[in-house]
């Protein structure tokens, strides 16, 4: 059927089908608001509330509908008909809250994933599509549920058509409007509401109404009159002040009425016919929902479609091979048997081995942890024997507990999964098993006190992690092998140390530190509210909304479900337009507060032996660069006073003489020099003089002493920002210059330093040919949306694209660096450590009269880590604690 061109088909059936068709836009909105978007984040910050309000929404109507046909429409943009015709139409809505762009392309991958067409057309709304379709429907023999959050739709409830609307509650519970409701709450037929709309405005729409006449006058009006246009006729046997202002306002009124009848002929690629429900895409769900981290939606879907839960979904049940429990004297036996990879499973128990299972091929055994099984493996362990684990550091570190070494580590399925796809991280064995091997893995259910079936014992685990490997193998590219290999393996085992050995930290600083901030944040909320004449909650974001935009009449902020936004960029913001002192003291309290929860997180992690032992995340980003939990000593602030005041806490331990630390000099701008060849950036690294002075006398034509700190800083912005894909307008807002200003920054810096923006534009076109872009090392990153035909999609996707060789050839450069120095000092038998990997910093605790050994290491391996065409420039530092350490 050709574009444009609906099929009129009158249905017959004597079962009558329901054509459900839903405002996308609409009730995802809502559905933003009405749930808390700090609550819906994915790890890579994608918000996801208007999402999983939205999917949960349709879920539960299509398990209470059961629809037979079904579609989504969505708008394209602001601009439609309408604002042709009268271009206020919607010209006071607040611009779209950053955090809910780039929901609505998201959303619709998830709807295509579950078979559900969407519909949209260039300068038509939403509402004008669901008129068509419901028009269509009835006409057709459907009945039709029209689900909208836009009060224009009451005028297409008849007979045929029911109107589904969401309550102030958001889109949780939805209201029934057929033409008996409808009466029931407007007083009027459906096909009238539209002239109550007209003669009373809509705010949302910027349509005014006419004054002081209100929705009881309206209704009045039309029962005596009988329609608008009598009414309008007849508008001089109106008496009084709402009479003349009647008149007065009657090309409004018409204006309105124009504007707010919704189209019913519009033509659509598809009609009610051709929206039949179809079978979901069980893998594409899986996916959308995996990026989106919804767990808890996933089997709510397949339930609500009349499908397995996804779990039973295309998996196979396979026969387990036995186990045979070995004794230790057979252990060397059947090692020396199991030629090639042998796949490991250590299961521990308070941080020490308990179980290990061993598997090659279908030969499966399985010990008890003992100090025979121990000497048994010990030199197994430690050989070159190629060694095959799921998820290994935390099996690593309990072998290492016992004083077993691990070597031969030849593969983690885990890593090589992450590296694989490091945008769908699957996080279990068991998601790896369903997805390359499309089997289920046995597993018992943890909320069962004696489950009913029994999970794979550490043997058959260790046979299904060989069987997935084996898989992965032939789908990983080699150059992502290599990366597996010689970056990820290494530093995996590097980390086990780390996280074993811990960082000395003071209880005694963090405490008195987290006390004076206790009492500052005591003494700061005082002053304010002797500022208002009143003690408010300050933590209350309804308190605050009071106090600031009531009693301090402040500019209201972007409006939110719960009023007007007071979060802290928001209101750095309004403090910088509009200053305040109670606004400045808010900001004092709220990072003194969030400061002090930061410093009890520490101090809550300090362990019996007085350090803290974090625990490192290889797949926790997308570029490689490492994070940190339990706790999280990446959100630690940069280079400020109180930062410093908590660096002081962490020190040299007992037996140790010194901290070192060290870290690369501008190392992704190094990196963005050797990437795009540019002659001045190169020039400029290999003079040694300072980049940022170096680069703001080409980009502001002066010598180098002639530039300002003002010049250094706007140079220095963007350079860093163009690793970010910064925009003219994102450079404007930091520096908070005109946007004229930075356009012509851009270019002049363009001007100096051709090439990085040919290498920039260069990198995004190449990843768009092949699918992904590449650090210099070969570690790659998909990014399927660069030929999304979705413009938000693809922009943020060229955004990210920009960074990821540079970010990520950072990431593998630190790791490169990191785990040579770990192999050094071992080789050497030195006793000093690597302890802490922050950011690009490296912390190393040094024994004593091992200063000048240990610092030749780490110098060498760091400005060895890579060849460049610019020196990888390292800075070290030393001290009896880490801020001391700094340099």
């Amino acid at each position: 059927m050709s574009a444009g061109v609906v099929r009129l088909e009158v249905v017959t059936d004597s079962a009558k089908p329901t054509l459900m068709v839903v405002d996308g836009h609409s009730l995802a909105y809502r559905a933003f608001f009405a749930l808390p978007v700090e609550n819906f984040t994915t790890k890579d910050n994608q918000h996801t509330n208007a999402i999983y309000g939205f999917l949960s929404m349709l879920v539960n109507l299509i398990k209470a509908e059961q629809p037979t046909h079904l579609a989504i429409a969505f708008d394209t943009s602001r601009h439609s008909f309408r604002t042709d015709e009268y271009p206020e139409y919607k010209a006071t809505r607040s611009e779209t809250p950053s955090e809910f762009r780039g929901q609505i392309p998201l959303l619709q991958d998830c709807l295509a994933a579950m078979s559900i067409p969407v519909l949209t057309k260039e300068g038509i709304e939403a509402d004008d599509i669901l008129a068509t379709l419901a028009a269509q429907g009835s006409a057709q023999g459907f009945d039709v549920l029209v689900v909208s959050g836009d009060r224009d739709t009451i005028q297409l409830v008849n007979d045929q058509v029911t109107l589904l609307y969401p309550n102030v509650q958001g889109v949780s519970q939805l209201k029934r409007y057929d033409p008996v409701a409808v009466q029931e709450r407007y007083g009027v037929r459906p096909e009238q509401y539209p002239d109550i709309a007209a003669l009373v405005g809509e705010t949302s729409d910027n349509l005014p109404g006419v004054p002081k006449v209100g929705e009881k006058t309206a209704v009045k009006w039309l029962t005596q009159f009988g329609t608008l246009d009598e009414l309008l006729e007849r508008s001089g046997e109106i008496k009084g002040v709402v009479g003349g202002n009647l008149r007065d306002h009657i090309e409004d009124v018409r204006r309105n009425r124009k504007l707010n009848r919704l189209l019913q002929d519009v033509e659509l690629p598809l009609g009610p016919t051709d929206l039949e429900t179809r079978p979901i895409d069980a893998q594409a769900v899986r996916d959308i929902f995996a990026r989106l981290e919804f767990r808890t939606l996933l089997p709510r879907v397949f339930e609500a479609v009349g499908e397995d839960a996804p779990e039973e979904e295309h998996v196979a049940t396979v026969a387990l091979p036995d186990v045979a429990e070995l004794a230790a004297e057979g252990l060397a036996t059947w090692l020396k048997a199991a030629t090639g990879d042998v796949a490991v499973e250590v299961t521990t128990a308070g941080g020490l081995p308990q179980r290990v299972g061993l598997a090659h091929g279908d030969d499966l055994v399985e010990l008890s942890w003992s100090p025979q099984v121990q000497a048994a493996l010990a030199d197994w362990l430690a050989s070159d024997a190629p060694k095959i684990f799921h998820d290994a550091k935390s099996q690593v570190k309990a072998l290492h507990t016992a004083g077993m070494r691990v070597g031969g580590l030849a593969y983690d399925t885990n890593l090589a999964g992450w590296l694989l796809r490091p945008s769908y991280p699957d996080k279990t064995l068991a998601d790896l098993v369903d997805r390359y091997l499309g089997e289920k893995l046995p597993e018992a259910d943890p909320t069962q006190l004696v489950p009913e079936t029994e999970g794979a014992s550490p043997a058959q685990l260790a046979w299904f992690t060989a069987r997935v490997a084996t898989s992965l193998r032939t789908d990983v590219p080699e150059s992502v092998d290599r990366v597996l290999r010689e970056i990820e393996l290494p530093t995996l085992i590097t980390l086990a140390d780390m996280e074993l050995a811990g960082v000395a930290v003071s209880h005694e600083i963090l405490s008195g530190f987290s006390q004076e901030l206790g009492e500052r944040a005591g003494r700061i909320a005082e002053e304010s509210f002797a500022i208002i004449e009143r003690e408010v909650n300050l933590g209350s974001p309804k308190q605050l909304q009071e106090v600031l935009f009531e009693q301090l009449e402040l500019p209201k902020t972007r409006k939110t479900k719960t009023g007007y936004s007071t979060d802290a960029a928001v209101l750095a913001d309004l403090q910088e337009s509009h200053p305040h002192p109670f606004l400045d003291l808010l900001l004092q309290h709220r990072e003194a507060t969030k400061l002090r929860q930061i410093i009890e997180s520490l101090d809550t992690a300090i362990r019996a032996d007085h350090r803290i032992h974090t625990t490192y995340v290889q797949t926790g980003s997308q570029t490689g660069r490492l994070s940190s939990t339990d706790p999280n000593l990446q959100n630690i602030p940069v280079r400020t006073e109180e930062s410093r005041r908590i660096r002081s806490a962490f020190q040299v331990g007992e037996r140790y003489e010194t901290l070192l630390t060290a870290d690369y000099s501008q190392i992704e701008m190094r990196i963005m020099a050797h990437l795009s060849g540019d002659e001045g950036l190169i020039e400029a690294f290999n003079s040694g003089e300072d980049l940022h002075r170096f680069v703001g006398a080409r980009v502001f034509g002066v010598e180098p002493e002639e530039v300002s700190s003002a010049m250094r800083t706007k140079v220095k912005a963007m350079s860093y920002g163009l690793v970010y894909g910064l925009s003219a307008f994102g450079l404007s807002k930091q520096l908070r210059i005109e946007q004229s200003e930075a356009k012509q920054l851009m270019m002049e810096y363009f001007a100096r330093f051709g090439a990085v923006r040919d290498y920039l534009r260069a990198s995004v076109l190449a990843a768009k040919e092949v699918g992904y872009t590449e650090t210099i090392f070969g570690r790659r990153r998909p990014f399927p949306d660069l030929v999304s035909p979705n413009r938000v999609l693809r922009e943020n996707a060229e955004r990210a694209a920009l960074n990821a060789p540079i970010q990520g050839s950072a990431a593998d450069i630190m790791k490169i660096a990191l785990f040579r120095i770990h192999s050094d000092l071992l080789d050497e038998g030195l006793a000093s450590r690597v302890l802490l990997q922050i950011h690009d910093e490296l912390v190393v605790e040094v024994a004593p009269g091992e200063w000048d050994a240990t610092e030749r290491i780490v110098r060498d391996r760091m400005g060895g880590a890579a060849e460049l065409s610019v020196p990888l420039d390292v800075q070290v530092g030393r001290g009896g604690d880490w801020n001391e350490a700094a340099h």
